[in-house]
């Protein structure tokens, strides 16, 4: 969690310096200015905890309320969908264009519990989005041995257009219909929009209040065992270990995801994060696969500097080639959101793995891995900051 209330040295010089050093990581981890810290930091005697969730809490529920009370009668689910798809007739390297609230059952597969009556049906197709079909029979679905994931900062500490990105997100979710998906940066209003549109899917939550991460699992693809939050103790950004025991196809996945410390100056809780997540690792017995992806905000040479990872450990992007158009998933140049006055390239988002290393047990491979998230929407602006990074994974 963040970081309580300091005790402010009595000398007037200590407190204006110690307060404008609030002023200053709360701007940073609100992304707002050092006129609204101070507001809402004076407002909550300076206990950064409470400022930031007043914060995360302000005029949020507004930013939603017209997709909460509109409902999309489920009769005329595809109908809509397809109506929405042949009305598209833009080029797909145009803006994406979100399908609004028809996003509800994102693979038009039945709710769990209900797995007789979806298993009597021998065709079932998914929607069509952006002109661009999706269709697959449920029963190839469940054959296919690929394990697809999709990892994404979806910045919903960015209020401006969120109902439009977020819909957005569930454009990419229903044209990848991915197994398994991890998002960072979410926040209760945007959560409950996803719990609300993407009903064929599990969702578990890192956090209830102000910002945490979240994971998302296919319930026809993906059986959820159970999770855990493992805290980092010395964060001062609200920031933890997200972890999720599951199955795929009879194989047991250990599955993390993760939102490490922004800003150059949290190298060193960075750099603590990382291992804590590493030790997590390398306790996870050798019979299960491993999958971590998140936003790191890692640089190279912090990776460096805690010994690299672990021998059996790979890090996806260097292990399928380091292809360069896969490179930067915060990216300035290309990405306009944050608008802001300078270049900055990085690669922030990563995903490791470690296959199974106990003998007999299938090992899972990279195989494919892509940008998302690179087309402007209506609004003229990107589903997030961040791009997202979609993969695919076999098993031999």
């Amino acid at each position: 969690m963040a970081s309580a209330a300091i005790e402010v040295p009595e000398n007037s010089d200590e407190v204006e310096k110690t307060r404008l050093l609030q002023c200053e990581e709360f701007a940073s981890i609100t992304g707002s200015d050092s006129a609204v810290a101070q507001c809402y930091l004076a407002e909550n005697d300076w206990n950064m905890e409470r400022a930031l969730n007043a914060f995360f809490e302000a005029d949020m529920e507004s930013v939603f309320a017209v997709d909460f009370d509109e409902e999309t009668p489920k009769d005329n689910h595809s109908t809509d969908l397809k109506r929405k798809s042949t009305e598209n007739t833009e080029p797909s390297n145009k803006r994406l264009k979100p399908t609004e609230n028809t996003c509800i059952d994102l693979t038009s597969e039945e709710p769990s519990g209900s797995s007789s009556s979806s298993s009597s049906r021998s065709s079932s197709t998914k929607p069509v989005v952006n002109g661009a079909s999706t269709a697959q029979p449920v029963e190839e679905e469940k054959a296919d041995p690929k394990l697809s994931l999709l990892t994404w900062n979806v910045d919903g500490l960015d209020t401006l257009n969120m109902a439009e990105r977020a819909r957005g997100l569930c454009s990419y979710l229903a044209l990848y219909t991915p197994d398994i998906v991890f998002l960072q940066e979410l926040v209760p209003p945007y959560i409950q929009y996803i719990r609300k549109r993407a009903v064929s899917y599990i969702v578990i939550e890192g956090g209830e209040e102000g910002y945490f991460t979240g994971l998302m699992l296919k319930k026809s693809r993906v059986k959820f065992l159970q999770s855990e939050i493992i805290p980092y103790p010395m964060t001062q950004m609200m920031r933890n270990l997200l972890v999720a025991q599951v199955t795929f196809q009879g194989q047991e996945l250990c599955l993390m995801t993760s939102h490490f410390e922004s800003c150059k100056n949290q190298a060193s809780e960075r750099m603590n994060q990382l291992q804590i997540m590493l030790k997590k690792m390398r306790e996870t017995p050798g019979n299960k696969t491993i999958i971590f992806g998140g936003d790191t905000n890692l640089r190279d040479t912090e990776v460096a500097k805690v010994g690299g990872l672990p021998a059996g450990v790979c890090d996806l992007w260097e292990s399928l080639g380091k292809q360069e158009h896969c490179r930067y998933t915060w990216d300035t140049k290309a990405n306009s959101n944050k608008s802001v006055p300078y270049i900055s390239r990085c690669r922030f988002d990563r995903i490791y793995l470690r296959p199974a290393t106990q003998t007999g047990t299938p090992k899972m491979a990279a195989d494919h891995m892509i940008l998302v998230g690179q087309e402007k929407l209506d609004c003229g602006r990107f589903v997030s900051d961040h791009w997202g990074i979609y993969c695919t994974f076999t098993t031999g």
